[in-house]
């Protein structure tokens, strides 16, 4: 039966690179150029430290990373910016997650959506991924179109396509 894979991944080469562009570009700036801070990549935590001596420059940081990540070819959405600024001496800091595979209430949006389209698919949740089955690839290719088409707040990436 064909199927294929709902996931929601980031390379993490990709974003290394963009936030060494970012970097890079932090220190050319002329108006950034005495900030104090900067932008940190925390590959285990999967999260991103922006810290500057007031929030006006960690909304500039802001700016910089999501135009970097973009132009690496990156979805902006990948990011999470809803986490709040805090005060930590001198400098504000700010986290930024790194979404990485679909968590529950998202799979259950997508299943959701699915059944809803009254298409002859089979959708089952596997840990941070959503697997679709049907008997016929283009109700797949519907399904995928439908996806594209809908604003889940992640980056979908469809793999494993098996027919």
């Amino acid at each position: 039966m064909p199927s294929f894979d709902i996931v929601s991944k980031v390379d993490p080469q990709t974003l290394e690179n963009a936030i060494n562009t970012a970097k890079k570009e932090l220190q050319t700036r002329y108006d950034l150029r005495d900030t104090k801070g900067g932008i940190e990549l925390d590959k285990k935590a999967n999260t991103i430290e922006l810290s500057s001596e007031n929030s006006m420059r960690v909304k500039s940081l802001e700016d910089i990373l999501l135009t970097r990540i973009v132009k690496q070819g990156l979805n902006g959405t990948c990011l999470d910016f809803s986490e709040e600024e805090q005060a930590s001496g001198a400098l504000v800091k700010k986290t930024v997650k790194v979404r990485v595979g679909i968590d529950k209430d998202t799979s259950r949006k997508i299943g959701k959506l699915i059944k809803d389209s009254k298409l002859k698919v089979d959708v089952q949740t596997q840990d941070e991924q959503v697997r679709v089955a049907s008997k016929k690839i283009d109700e797949l290719q519907q399904v995928m179109a439908l996806l594209r088409g809908a604003d889940l707040g992640i980056p979908l990436q469809f793999v494993n396509m098996k027919s």
